[in-house]
């Protein structure tokens, strides 16, 4: 069988959920962007890292491409390493220790030195096969371009040709007006350049010192001639001949091209060995015995890292401070409404708005503050009500009693009964008192047996019949065939208390000329009792009240015009320790209908022996 979720139970449901999925947005959020911070943190990092390392090789490249050793590069070591921030390792092919960044003089050979250098190096330094991976623009030869060696002019020749190059340079100024610079290739040859497509003027062709090689460079050319040549031979391809721009002559097929390249390249190996450093190691980041170093984060990206997590902290803490505080304000007011109704305030109401849990739990207090003014208002009027329908009959028992006492009148037969007519009246308020408390402790005894509806309301008619006659009020029994034979498993007494209560008010609430009527008709599973009347009718405000204790709606308490007002409350009483109700339906000006709503024998209980049963 299902049953509904309490609404504390799912307003607490909701507010767990809602505190679940705050918090894991804000988790996921978090997660994401400080994933998406640190992993760019890390990618400029490491491509600050592979810059480093980068110029690192750069420099020590050119370094080994101008020097024959390594013996005056500790200096320069030490400056990439406190410009970079890298640890900077030198060592042979062998994993010797040359150089050490960490160290002011140049690393000891040692045993343990050795075992404590790291296992991978990040590149090998060496001018004469280039590492494509750290300098992708170098020469397809992989000679790196500084490395000149016999070819590097001597003091007196770069003198002379500087003089040569700013002697033209200033001519193509004057000449043509243009900006000529002066630059030195890696030989130390000053070469003037012209911006543009500007042709050099004949004029500015002079001195030819600047066009033909010196002395040292034609020594030299002649050497790598002779290298290249004598590798040709032996390649068995004729000789060629070698420009300054190391270019040959005469040209070959592609072959042979490709032959005449690699002999160059070799011989030019051959010929700068001994004007280069010999190759080393270069290890860069990791210190000596360290393995798998893990990234470590600069302070600016540490900071901004940081503040990402600042950032999405401080948008969840808002997040869920709105939350909560949608969450806790109806609340509070709730708890401030009900602490108000405590003291005594039963005016006290909170503010419905939404369609949410908390609406629907604002709103069915708002209904029960609102019932609990109204049966509080009921309760005084009925403790008021009480004391009327006492204290007056009491007062004319008084009243008449001292006036006999006194000798004023005779106890006569006709003050007798008059006593006793107060004196039943008294009686009738008791026992309807009685009733209706033995009905709410749950003790009013019921002796249940089928009863026949239609035999019911002829009976009823029966006994109001000569009052409703002395009202001017016509009552009849509306009969319905369909009804005919229908039995209702209840008390008959309590039953015809009912239905006699019922019949009582509309005769009373008639005015003379009207009708009462009565009939019965099956609605479902449930037998349908109507009383209607053509009276004034009750107004849509009263209508709920009808049924509540010592209520009229005439105020003045004239028995005339009203009864005791526990009449309607206890047919209610009644049909619903019968299993049934009833409910009252009117329209001002036309008449109301009373409707008694009793389950029929096939939802009645099971019938005792001898047709009679005791229910408590």
């Amino acid at each position: 069988m299902r049953r509904d979720t309490p609404p504390h139970r799912s307003l607490l449901l909701r507010l767990l959920a809602l505190s679940a999925l705050v918090s894991l947005c804000s988790i996921a959020a978090t997660a994401w962007l400080t994933a998406r911070t640190t992993t760019g943190v890390i990618r400029q990092e490491r491509r600050q890292v592979l810059a480093d390392q980068a110029r690192i090789y750069h420099e020590l490249l050119g370094y080994a491409a101008t020097h024959p050793d390594w013996t005056g590069a500790e200096s320069t070591v030490r400056r990439l390493a406190a410009d970079t921030g890298q640890h900077i390792l030198l060592a042979t092919p062998r994993f010797e220790p040359v150089i050490d960044s960490a160290s002011a003089a140049p690393a000891p050979n040692t045993a343990a030195d050795r075992t404590a250098l790291p296992h991978t190096p990040t590149t090998t330094v060496d001018p004469l096969s280039v590492d494509l991976a750290m300098l992708p623009d170098a020469p397809a030869d992989r000679i790196d371009a500084r490395a000149v060696g016999p070819f590097r002019l001597t003091t007196a020749e770069r003198t002379a040709m500087e003089e040569a190059a700013r002697n033209r340079a200033g001519c193509l100024r004057s000449e043509l007006g243009v900006e000529a610079t002066v630059t030195d290739d890696p030989a130390g040859h000053p070469v003037v350049s012209v911006p543009g497509d500007h042709a050099p003027s004949a004029r500015c062709a002079s001195p030819l010192v600047l066009d033909a090689p010196t002395r040292t460079e034609s020594a030299a050319l002649a050497d790598l001639t002779a290298l290249v040549n004598a590798c040709l031979e032996r390649q068995q391809i004729r000789p060629v001949t070698l420009s300054l721009a190391l270019q040959w002559s005469p040209s070959r097929d592609p072959a042979q091209e490709q032959v005449i390249s690699a002999c160059l390249a070799n011989s030019r190996r051959q010929q700068l060995v001994r004007y280069v450093a010999p190759p080393v190691l270069l290890f860069v980041g990791a210190p000596a015995g360290a393995e798998d170093p893990a990234p470590v984060l600069s302070a600016p990206h540490r900071g901004r890292v940081a503040e990402v997590a600042a950032l999405v902290l401080a948008i969840t803490v808002a997040i869920t401070t709105t939350v909560g505080l949608r969450l806790s304000r109806p609340l509070n007011a709730l708890t401030r409404a009900a602490r108000r109704m405590t003291d005594g305030d039963l005016s006290a109401r909170v503010a419905t708005t939404g369609r949410d849990e908390i609406a629907g739990l604002a709103a069915a207090f708002n209904a029960m503050a609102q019932r609990r003014e109204q049966l509080e208002e009921l309760r005084r009027a009925m403790v008021g009500d009480i004391a009327h329908e006492l204290r007056t009959p009491l007062s004319n028992i008084r009243g008449w009693l001292e006036a006999v006492e006194d000798g004023i009148v005779t106890a006569d037969g006709a003050l007798t009964s008059s006593l006793l007519e107060e004196a039943l009246l008294l009686q009738h308020v008791i026992d309807d008192l009685r009733d209706l408390a033995a009905a709410d402790a749950g003790e009013l005894a019921l002796h249940r047996r089928l009863v026949d509806a239609e035999d019911l309301l002829a009976q009823v008619a029966t006994a109001h019949g000569a009052r409703a006659q002395a009202s001017g009020v016509t009552l009849t029994v509306e009969p319905v065939a369909a009804t005919a034979g229908y039995e209702v498993f209840a008390d008959p007494v309590r039953l015809r208390q009912m239905v006699g209560n019922l019949v009582a008010n509309a005769v009373r609430h008639t005015p003379e000329g009207g009708t009462v009527t009565l009939r019965t008709r099956l609605d479902a599973d449930a037998l349908l009792i109507e009383v209607a009347d053509s009276g004034n009718g009750i107004a849509a405000a009263d209508l709920p009240l009808v049924f509540e204790r010592f209520w009229r709606a005439e105020k003045s308490r004239n028995r005339q015009s009203g009864g005791s007002g526990l009449g309607l409350a206890i047919v209610r009483k009644l049909a619903e320790i019968h299993g049934g109700d009833v409910h009252a339906a009117s329209t001002p000006g036309t008449g109301s209908v009373f409707t008694v709503r009793l389950p029929t024998t096939a939802a009645a209980p099971p019938q005792a022996p001898g047709g009679r049963r005791n229910d408590r």
